[in-house]
């Protein structure tokens, strides 16, 4: 099996060895419950494995007229220099000017060529990183094992890797070499070592904005275009090597829409289980990942495509094994719907405002010490200060008064992004109402409880006047019950209240969790709970209100614009704003009636 790419004229000049030990962690097939189509074809590692490479015009080592290497005018792509932010360009430029070559690389010169708005800019450059953090007076080095920097601009973090680490990684759990292929200049070699190292050949561009070219070495061009999501390395050996990849090549093809290669379908679903050796809060990071950006939905159904879900979420895979789907069910549910709702909201051309997210980072260990030590939250952030001024200026910004703790906002690797806690939110609200069916005004009405504060004699009025049909396709709501008193409606949005919270703690249990699947003998054992803390003490604020009472002091949002930066600071308003209109939009979707509704959603 041989590897093509469009980048180079080379044949053979990478060879692959089998290690002394080669293991995959299977995990059982599901044919019981859900079957899953296959490719018959195997993927297993070869004794020795040359990996060849074809030329850009398709001719191979010897040709002497297939000397290009594969070279694009940005120009020609649509790729402008508006295009990049701000902080970034200000970076590029820094370093340009001191004589340095500098480059975009990666997911953001995808998505420049595909006119998308970029999760963030990746700079690498031939600086050393000492000589980074000179060019630019607020810089620091960061990591161990893979260390970049990080440039503060303004309350923006630039990251900035370096040629001279990122080449040190080739190789690492396979013994395979890149030999210099012929017609290949210094850098040409340099830069074609930098995109072997990337997981997929999409991810494999290199952008210089002074040259305007776009290097592709890897074949990138050709599977953006075919559509194709391809790793660079056969995918068995690259998800053996780092199996965080099966989830970021599942995040790519759902948000692009995207297909994935034979190999990598086949090895995703053989090697599924192998993503239970991270790190809990690296797959919480991955899945917040997936749920944002407008493609929570394809997300969900790729995860479920390929064996995924019933691992990392074993509750909701029971939900759709409960309801029938197969693993290549295009029909909606439910969960479906409230997650397509977010994707309307929260799309790729939306981004979250994350600089304070990764300014905290930094600073993980600091304020756990702080607290451990008896320090109050205004101690701590006085301390922080000292540290990062950054940090204070965002703090002082973005956060509402008397906000949530700030050790709660912490995520590096343990605490999730504020942005995300709705998203728990919804699954805890689905769970709950799978449960136990709720008539669709209790649903509305506690939905429009949550938005106002807890007001339920509002909500009540509110929903009473709604007019606009509901979905009765949904099983999770019911249809025979007597509501026609107040006193008995609000009886039962209390009680839907306390669902949800029981939900949410069940979540949150690995006892519970790990018996989600035990009606389906043949599929895989989890008990994983990635939900940390923070998360669930937020996700719980969102609905406590209900079963509290009226807030004193809380403000309810008004119009149905959404602040996606407050968002992003987990802004309860907001919050509180979004679940109540991804609600709505499930149960009452304007497309069964478009003209009938009484009510609108400002009210």
């Amino acid at each position: 099996m041989a590897v093509a790419v469009l980048g180079f004229s080379s044949r053979s000049y990478l060879t692959v060895h089998r290690p002394l030990i080669y293991c995959f962690h299977k995990v059982r097939h599901r044919s019981s419950f859900a079957a899953v189509e296959l490719p018959r074809e195997p993927v297993g590692v070869p004794k020795e494995k040359e990996i060849n490479f074809t030329r850009s015009d398709g001719r191979v080592k010897g040709d002497s007229k297939a000397s290009e290497w594969k070279k694009l005018s940005s120009k020609d792509l649509g790729i402008t220099t508006s295009m990049i932010a701000k902080p970034t360009k200000y970076v590029l430029k820094g370093l340009k000017k001191k004589g340095y070559e500098v480059y975009l690389v990666g997911g953001c010169v995808r998505d420049l060529i595909l006119k998308r708005t970029p999760k963030d800019f990746d700079i690498i450059t031939s600086a050393e990183l000492k000589e980074v953090v000179r060019a630019f007076h607020r810089c620091e080095v960061v990591g161990k094992r893979f260390p970049i920097c990080h440039v503060h601009v303004n309350d923006t973090i630039v990251e900035v890797s370096s040629f001279s680490t990122t080449g040190k990684g080739i190789g690492q759990k396979f013994d395979y070499t890149l030999s210099r292929p012929p017609d290949c200049d210094d850098h040409d070699y340099i830069r074609l070592r930098n995109c072997w190292q990337r997981d997929f050949t999409i991810n494999g561009l290199m952008f210089d904005p002074y040259a305007e070219i776009v290097y592709d070495y890897m074949g990138g061009m050709r599977d953006i275009k075919n559509a194709k999501v391809r790793t660079i390395i056969p995918a068995n050996m690259s998800f053996v090597e780092d199996c965080a990849r099966i989830l970021r090549g599942v995040r790519i093809a759902a948000r692009l829409g995207f297909r994935f290669t034979k190999d990598i379908a086949y090895s995703v679903r053989e090697l599924s289980s192998t993503v239970l050796r991270l790190d809990k809060g690296r797959i919480f990071m991955e899945m917040n990942y997936m749920l944002a950006y407008g493609s929570a939905e394809a997300s969900l159904r790729l995860l479920w495509r390929f064996g995924l879900l019933e691992i990392l979420l074993p509750i909701q895979a029971a939900y759709l094994v409960s309801q029938g789907f197969r693993r290549r069910d295009k029909r909606s549910n439910m969960l479906f719907s409230l997650f397509s709702n977010l994707d309307k909201l929260v799309a790729p051309d939306r981004p979250c405002h994350n600089s304070l997210c990764e300014c905290l980072q930094d600073y993980f260990e600091l304020v756990n010490d702080l607290i451990a030590n008896g320090n109050n939250i205004k101690e701590c952030e006085c301390e922080i200060h000292l540290r990062n001024r950054t940090l204070s200026h965002v703090i002082e910004t973005k956060y509402e008064e008397n906000h949530y703790p700030v050790v709660f906002h912490l995520f590096p690797w343990y605490f999730p992004r504020a942005e995300h806690d709705h998203k728990v939110g919804i699954l805890a609200f689905h769970k709950a109402l799978v449960d136990q069916p709720r008539h669709p005004l209790v649903v509305t009405a506690f939905s429009l409880a949550v938005h106002n504060g807890g007001s339920l004699s509002e909500a009540v009025e509110i929903a009473r006047r709604i007019s606009q049909p509901h979905d009765d396709s949904f099983s999770e709501l019911l249809e025979a019950l007597d509501l026609d008193l107040d006193e008995s409606l609000i009886d039962e949005i209390m009680d839907f209240a306390l669902s949800v919270k029981s939900a949410l703690i069940n979540m949150t249990d690995e006892s519970f969790v790990s018996q989600a699947m035990s009606k389906y003998p043949q599929a895989p054992y989890s008990e994983l709970v990635f939900i940390p803390l923070s998360s669930f003490l937020r996700a719980s604020k969102i609905f406590e209100c209900v079963e509290m009472g009226c807030e004193k002091g809380f403000v309810p949002k008004r119009g149905s614009k959404i602040d996606y930066e407050f968002l992003a600071m987990g802004s309860l308003q907001e919050v509180r704003h979004v679940f109540a209109r991804i609600v709505f939009d499930t149960v009452h979707p304007l497309c069964l009636d478009r003209g009938n509704n009484s009510v609108s959603q400002n009210s």
